[in-house]
């Protein structure tokens, strides 16, 4: 009798404690979103080489549309928008160690990700889009064009996904950052490249016409800020963000000054 209490003492000892462990489960998913107001402070990664989207200025400070579009978001949430530049082969692993609460650099909704991470609604709407020097554009009229092609791509993009997709004979060359890219393919190290059409025209008129968009773009893509699964809470308040920066017109007069176009739907 008595070995039996203390083993009915036990079990519901355990039980509660599993009870305990499984209704606090919710209360961890919407830890994040505490934690980040609670600090004051939303940590997000961006490259900061990617203009017009984020990038140094002359004196050093990071700007751009995202970076502007972040700290909006930041303050619709009541915190401070804390920037961590980080090259892209490594941002996404950067968020799901936890080192980043969230992604902020064109994060390309795909359906591969979205089993890996949560997405906001999108923020910017654009395409993938080659080019080319402009001796050298007219050749580019469309996907099987790049056939045989060195393509330059940054390393790990669905840029250089889509090419091993649906342009088998491309000669795929990858970069970790920008500047190196756009290097080659001025001196003619490579034949084009693969980069955001809203990006493009920015390029366009950052090389004085050297650099030119080569054809239509190839394929609608939509950008979100990317999260670690789980956090719904977070999720839900950036989703409202999001929503009262597109109907006050914040997100249009951003997207004005930086493109002059609206690219956020």
């Amino acid at each position: 009798m008595r070995l039996t209490a203390i083993r009915r003492r036990f079990l519901l000892g355990s039980l509660s404690l599993l009870l305990g462990a499984s209704l606090s489960l919710p209360t961890l998913a919407a830890d994040l979103l505490e934690q980040i107001q609670a600090k004051g402070s939303i940590k997000i990664g961006l490259e900061g080489t990617y203009p017009p989207f984020n990038y140094q200025d002359e004196s050093g400070r990071l700007t751009g549309f995202e970076v502007e579009f972040a700290e909006a978001l930041a303050r619709e949430l009541g915190v401070k928008a804390e920037f961590q530049p980080t090259k892209w082969d490594g941002i996404l692993a950067a968020l799901e160690s936890g080192r980043l609460d969230a992604v902020i650099n064109q994060v390309t909704i795909t359906e591969e990700r979205s089993r890996k991470y949560d997405f906001s609604t999108p923020y910017t709407v654009s395409g993938i889009q080659a080019m080319a020097r402009k001796d050298n554009a007219a050749q580019f009229t469309g996907p099987r064009s790049l056939a045989g092609k060195k393509v330059g791509v940054g390393l790990g993009t669905n840029y250089e996904q889509w090419l091993k997709e649906n342009v088998p004979g491309a000669v795929i060359k990858t970069y970790d950052d920008d500047p190196t890219k756009l290097q080659d393919l001025r001196f003619g190290r490579i034949d084009a490249i693969l980069i955001d059409r809203l990006a493009a025209f920015d390029m366009v008129e950052k090389t004085g016409g050297q650099l030119v968009v080569a054809g239509q773009p190839f394929s609608r893509q939509e950008a979100g800020v990317a999260l670690r699964k789980g956090n719904a809470e977070l999720l839900a308040a950036i989703n409202r963000a999001i929503a009262k920066l597109r109907a006050d017109g914040t997100l249009g007069q951003l997207s004005e000054k930086w493109f002059k176009a609206d690219v956020t739907q």
